[in-house]
């Protein structure tokens, strides 16, 4: 995916300024940055979700991760699987809702999960959803700890299943350096820092990574 000369203004505020940007295929990159930096713009532009000047080339089908899961109230777990899945899927609802730690709870409404229970069933979701490239969004943000590390895993366990272009917004060092091969900072609409994440996998969720030393001194210098 590539970003060609991508601009987007809100009146006289630039959220993104002439982004050149190419993303490689099969890897996960994650967009760091303070908020207004132009974080979620990236990924609405990406998404075809907002007007812009420039392109965005090669993303495909886009699939998407929000900060809260975004299920249908009125539709059981197994049927907000089954809403973006082709009439002809068969059972692979119920089978991603069992990767995912919810089997038996295919008939369970939404209210009746937790929070992190209810992003689990997005994750499979959009993994689900045929697709090119994924968008995340702080998909972790609010989380306790061991939610957190459940929830990282499953996303390398099912990256590693398909392969696809991962597009990850996180404010989390942490989270960057655990979950993305290449880590871009965004400042008030610009790249300011654009670097591989290069230790090898999986990491170690409870140890501070190498990367993360460096994005911190980026993001607060």
């Amino acid at each position: 995916m590539k970003f060609i000369s991508v601009t987007k203004k809100y009146g006289e505020t630039a959220a993104l300024e002439n982004i050149d940007l190419e993303f490689e295929s099969g890897k996960i990159t994650a967009v760091l940055g303070e908020s207004g930096a132009g974080k979620s713009t990236l990924l609405n532009a990406a998404a075809g979700l907002i007007p812009f000047e420039g392109r965005v080339e090669g993303a495909g089908r886009t699939s998407c991760v929000f900060q809260t899961a975004k299920l249908l109230p009125n539709l059981t777990l197994a049927d907000n699987i089954r809403f973006v899945l082709p009439k002809s899927a068969g059972g692979e609802a119920e089978a991603a809702l069992a990767r995912v730690g919810l089997k038996g709870r295919e008939k369970s409404y939404p209210h009746e999960l937790s929070g992190g229970e209810r992003q689990r069933v997005a994750i499979a979701r959009a993994f689900l959803y045929p697709h090119d490239t994924l968008l995340m969004d702080e998909p972790f943000s609010s989380l306790d700890l061991a939610l957190k590390k459940s929830l990282i895993e499953l996303v390398w366990e099912l990256w590693r299943e398909t392969g696809n272009t991962v597009l990850f917004v996180t404010h989390d060092v942490h989270e960057a350096a655990l979950l993305s091969h290449r880590a871009v900072v965004l400042k008030k609409g610009r790249v300011v820092y654009d670097a591989p994440v290069s230790e090898p996998v999986p990491r170690d969720f409870f140890r501070a990574q190498p990367a993360e030393e460096k994005l911190i001194k980026v993001l607060t210098d």
